[in-house]
């Protein structure tokens, strides 16, 4: 009862401090966060705020420009955790552009149809020059995780709601790509807000094409490094000197083989490792070389097979992460199973090796939000879940409840 109370009493406040703002100007300077006067400040000079909803650009144009971006890809990796985070506390989640218009959003029940309501929607334009104050816009402007309470909206439609909001990067240029957003009715404000916010940013961030750090390519951005570069970990993708190579799947095998042996390959031993004791002809091998070398542009030597041109792969990216410690990048860079469904012998043991290094290292250090990326991946490793919350024990964290609810849907 005291914190709902109390509660009141600060709506009650950033009411009074609103009010003087709008007849009186400077007067609610000291009654108010210097975050939220600014925001004021910049609204007042762009609309009234008698706004009755958010201006809503093409809707069409907007989902043209969302489908298939590296935003896109990370909220349908993650969509499931951001859909039971909305459910669960009833709230409704948006994920903007860097003009923050917004570009996907979801919502328990009730606060899916307020948003709906205030254009909370996807082409709605939620940045201040279009709708005043809320923590979206302040967090795109200044790079910051923003909460607005009620009345420090600037518009009166949004006064009943509380919004936390934290920016979300590109993971290779730290380019700052939009926000995510929560919002809820004010009288649900909890202390964990704002840093759920953050964790379901970096949540985004690393479940966002990461092969570009290696020069892979992933829903349409090329690599610009010179020489090979092999997305191997859960794609099977080559680009020489930034275009896609056109490979069937031996050949990427192959590829794939030669690209992690960068010493060189005999004949019989490359056919043992694609072929191990399959009835296949060294002729076969051959052939499957001699299209692999035309592709490349002659750039692949015989006596041994060797490749003569630079070589990245994101195999040996993730390997020199988890050799480094370096847990959370590990497995933002990690896509999944090397080349699912080869058997080539050598590949699939390699594949077990990369599986069971990435799995053995989280074990040993089960950071929450790096086991949050994980499971997208291995949805049903449920051991890696009971570590990381056994690691947490009675502390709160705000990937918490994200880790229960994962843990919970993998045993339904």
């Amino acid at each position: 009862m005291k914190a709902d109370q109390q509660l009141r009493d600060r709506r009650a406040d950033a009411v009074r401090a609103w009010t003087r703002f709008v007849e009186h100007g400077d007067a609610a300077e000291p009654e108010i966060r210097p975050e939220i006067l600014r925001s004021w400040e910049l609204s007042g000079a762009a609309i009234s705020p008698d706004v009755s909803a958010a201006p809503l650009d093409d809707e069409a144009e907007t989902a043209a420009y969302f489908s298939g971006s590296p935003l896109q890809l990370a909220v349908e990796r993650v969509e499931s955790e951001l859909r039971r985070t909305a459910e669960d506390g009833d709230l409704v989640l948006a994920v903007t552009d860097a003009q923050t218009r917004i570009l996907w959003t979801y919502g328990g029940r009730v606060m899916r149809r307020k948003a709906e309501t205030v254009n909370f929607v996807p082409a709605g334009r939620w940045d201040e020059a279009s709708v005043g104050t809320n923590a979206l816009a302040i967090a795109m402007r200044t790079g910051d995780p923003s909460m607005v309470f009620s009345a420090e909206h600037f518009a009166p439609i949004v006064h009943n709601w509380v919004c936390w909001a934290a920016p979300v990067h590109d993971p290779v240029s730290g380019e700052q790509l939009g926000v995510i957003d929560l919002s809820t009715t004010w009288d649900r404000t909890h202390p964990i807000g704002l840093a759920t916010a953050r964790v379901l940013a970096r949540l985004i961030e690393t479940a966002m094409p990461r092969s570009r750090r290696f020069g892979a390519v992933t829903r349409g951005f090329a690599p610009t490094d010179p020489g090979l570069t092999l997305s191997l970990l859960g794609t099977a993708e080559a680009w020489l000197d930034g275009q896609r190579l056109l490979l069937n799947r031996r050949q990427t095998e192959i590829l794939a083989l030669l690209g992690l042996h960068p010493e060189g390959l005999s004949l019989e031993r490359l056919h043992a490792m694609v072929y191990g004791e399959e009835a296949v002809t060294l002729s076969t091998l051959k052939s499957e070389v001699s299209h692999l070398r035309s592709a490349l542009g002659g750039q692949l030597s015989s006596r041994p097979y060797r490749l003569m041109m630079p070589v990245r792969t994101d195999v040996e990216d993730v390997l020199a992460l988890l050799g480094q410690g370096n847990m959370k990048a590990a497995v933002a860079a990690y896509g999944g199973d090397l080349l699912p469904g080869s058997n080539a012998p050598a590949l699939v043991e390699l594949a077990d090796y990369v599986a069971v290094s990435m799995r053995e290292a989280l074990i040993a250090d089960p950071d929450p939000t790096a086991v949050l990326r994980y499971i997208e991946l291995a949805p049903h490793d449920t051991e890696v879940v009971e570590r990381s919350l056994a690691a947490l024990g009675t502390r709160d964290h705000p990937a918490k409840a994200l880790l229960k609810g994962r843990l919970a849907a993998s045993r339904r």
